[in-house]
């Protein structure tokens, strides 16, 4: 499938130290260091460009904030370490409510009825198998970077 084409992403975060950040409207969120599972859709005309964007973002390479987790990535201490991509499928919320972790109130769910699109994990192993098997329950070609 074409990535232009978009779907359903997750990206899997490291937080390298505690913070409290302003995240739009959402108001102030206080992170941990920690490992993070962000979920996202890609169903627009950019498909999967969106995810790159979020990494340009984190990286510094670029500043306008339009969702809650810009305002995470582009914190100094968030760097995207991997992503995992279901193409063609619109499963954002479905993957959501299928990870495992602490979950982060009210996080990148404005749009629909979940409690969280964002967790966290102390554990980097944990956190990518809980992706990666959520990811599986989609009906759709997964790929994993990072």
């Amino acid at each position: 499938m074409d990535g232009r084409e978009g779907g359903t992403y997750t990206l899997v975060v490291r937080f390298d130290g505690p913070a409290t950040i302003e995240v739009g409207a959402l108001g102030e969120s206080a992170f941990t260091e920690d490992w993070y599972a962000y979920v996202g859709s890609a169903r627009g005309p950019g498909g999967f460009s969106r995810v790159e964007r979020h990494c340009e973002l984190a990286a510094g390479e670029r500043e306008p904030r339009h969702w809650h987790v810009d305002y995470l990535l582009g914190h100094p201490t968030a760097s995207v370490a991997g992503v995992v991509r279901t193409a063609g499928v619109d499963g954002e919320c479905a993957v959501a409510r299928a990870l495992d972790g602490e979950r982060v109130p009210g996080f990148g769910c404005s749009d629909c009825g979940c409690d969280s699109h964002l967790v966290s994990r102390g554990s980097r192993e944990a956190l990518l198998s809980s992706v990666e098997r959520a990811h599986r329950g989609l009906d759709g070609e997964t790929t994993r970077t990072g």
